[in-house]
């Protein structure tokens, strides 16, 4: 196992690629594999990711599909979806009840996990009087979360002069995360997609009548509904 990653770790990062936000997209020739996105999103070495998806297949958590890329099962999928509304509930318990920053509760999260059985978890919901979202704007029902999935998309893929507003925010980078917050870039947010060069991996918004300028990465972390 990859220090400092869990099953739980890939399970939940697997479920994020495996129900992509907006249009879905087949994966083409010569596209990023799995193993390799995972890597790049928990930060790990190719290696570790791949020697994390053969012990999830060995586990009946994932399989080989048609083009050999690496799919959840009905098991796994159902675990992974245990996995992420309990981080999305522990994340609701830190900021609600323990004065944590949305962004640290991200963090903190993470550690916790394992910690708190599924018991717990339903009860600190109930105690939360049953919270929809977590702190950047993911809904707790997974079912919520998959079917607003067709509603969104990524900032960088809105057109120029077209309006949006934040309804998620990308949480994989915890650096990133926390500079979301840092310039008010949070869901609730109106924002208009001034100039964009995709080339140059720059963008240009307006928030609260103000310009500023965000990279390629920032923009795609940001998941939008665009303005009727």
């Amino acid at each position: 196992m990859a220090a400092g990653h869990s099953v739980d770790d890939y399970l939940e990062t697997i479920y994020f690629l495996a129900f992509p936000i907006g249009e879905y997209k087949p994966e083409t020739k010569g596209a990023p594999t799995l193993a390799v996105r995972v890597a790049d999103m928990l930060g790990v070495s190719r290696a570790s990711a791949g020697e994390m998806l053969k012990r999830l297949e060995a586990e009946g958590l994932v399989e080989r599909g048609e083009r050999k890329e690496a799919i959840l099962t009905a098991q796994g999928r159902e675990n992974a979806e245990r996995v992420v509304r309990k981080h999305r509930i522990i994340e609701r318990l830190l900021t609600d009840f323990m004065g944590y920053t949305a962004a640290e509760a991200h963090e903190q999260a993470d550690v916790l996990g394992n910690t708190f059985t599924e018991d717990m978890v339903e009860r600190i919901a109930k105690q939360l009087g049953e919270p929809d979202r977590c702190p950047h704007g993911w809904p707790v029902d997974v079912n919520v979360e998959q079917a607003e999935n067709r509603e969104l998309k990524p900032l960088n893929e809105l057109e120029e002069g077209e309006s949006a507003e934040i309804v998620r925010l990308a949480e994989h980078d915890g650096d990133l995360l926390h500079w979301y917050y840092d310039e008010g870039l949070v869901p609730g947010t109106r924002v208009e997609l001034r100039r964009a060069e995709p080339a140059a991996g720059q963008f240009a918004l307006t928030v609260d009548g103000d310009e500023r300028a965000i990279g390629e990465k920032a923009a795609a972390g940001l998941f939008v509904r665009p303005a009727a």
